[in-house]
């Protein structure tokens, strides 16, 4: 078990997991879940029956008559009843649940059906966090109040995404100058793991989301301190490492408000402290992995724009204590 900078704990194996569409947490998502296991049922039933038709037929292939009796005549009728007329019905009925039932649980919320409005804008390769109305900007973990409807609305800053917290609701895609909201409801306090489900470049695979739902209390409670500025550094060591962010590059692409720093192309920083991974939710957010990452960034994410910095260990290990405060 790794201890993360905010308190909590997380396993590096295991950042992945919870991402299991048959593990409904919300009304929209449970809706998908039995349409799921009622096509599943069907799709057994119906191989069985081909199956049983097709050894009944080589067993009895050198007769002429159908096993229940009957000639050309019961043939045919078997063959419009189970070949032609049951695959209409059955396709007309799933059709009819799942675009008139099941899409309206799953659809967009209707406006001032709402409690919370949260937009969240994909990047290559984190996603962007705010909540309209407040200071709020975060990284790759989507706090929301539990049994609340949350509208997310998102978008993109560069390619197309698509955002998907399977056990929440269906996902949307992200499609650059456009805007798509979905429904999130949690129905337990809990973590629910997301992920961008759109090839979107080289680290597609590590563009993850985590959606943390608690009670309402904690959720504003987070909410104000997450609005708040970043405070100054303390101690000679995370004082140095202020000044570091602030003239080695750092505060050319993150934003650490309360400061100079204003960059706009990585995540923003300001409580960077508060979250329990990094990368995407790629690492866990501890020293020895934060460490890590100022060090060789690329090791541990190939391809994502943060540089490698000429990066003395004394001047990697200050920036660490300065970002360590910031919760």
């Amino acid at each position: 078990m790794t201890q993360t900078m905010s308190g909590g704990s997380v396993r590096p194996a295991t950042l992945l997991a919870g991402q299991n569409v048959l593990h409904p947490h919300s009304p929209a998502e449970h809706s998908i879940t039995v349409l799921w296991w009622v096509m599943l049922g069907g799709a057994w039933i119906g191989l069985t029956l081909v199956a049983v038709l097709l050894v009944l037929g080589w067993v009895r292939r050198n007769r002429d008559a159908l096993p229940f009796g009957g000639g050309e005549r019961a043939a045919t009728r078997l063959v419009v009843g189970l070949g032609i007329v049951t695959p209409i019905l059955v396709l007309t009925g799933l059709f009819l649940w799942s675009d008139i039932f099941v899409i309206r649980s799953t659809a967009a919320p209707a406006r001032g059906s709402t409690a919370l409005t949260v937009q969240v804008t994909g990047h290559q390769w984190f996603w962007e966090i705010r909540y309209p109305g407040m200071k709020a900007v975060t990284a790759n973990e989507l706090h929301i109040p539990v049994d609340t409807r949350v509208n997310v609305v998102g978008t993109t800053a560069d390619v197309i995404h698509s955002l998907w917290v399977p056990e929440l609701n269906r996902k949307i895609d992200l499609i650059p100058g456009r805007t798509n909201s979905v429904l999130l409801y949690a129905d337990r306090v809990g973590t629910y793991p997301g992920q961008c489900a759109e090839f979107c470049g080289l680290q597609h695979a590590h563009m993850e989301l985590l959606v943390v739902a608690e009670p309402r209390a904690r959720f504003e409670q987070w909410l104000h301190g997450e609005s708040g500025s970043a405070r100054p550094g303390t101690g000679a060591e995370a004082q140095r490492g202020q000044q570091l962010f602030l003239t080695e590059g750092c505060a050319d692409c993150h934003q650490i408000r309360g400061t100079s720093a204003q960059g706009q192309v990585g995540p923003d920083l300001t409580h960077v402290a508060s979250r329990t991974t990094l990368a995407g939710a790629t690492i866990p957010n501890d020293r020895t992995d934060l460490t890590a990452w100022l060090r060789d960034p690329q090791r541990a994410k190939p391809g994502n724009k943060m540089p490698e910095l000429p990066l003395s260990s004394r001047d990697i290990a200050a920036l660490v204590s300065y970002l360590e405060e910031l919760k």
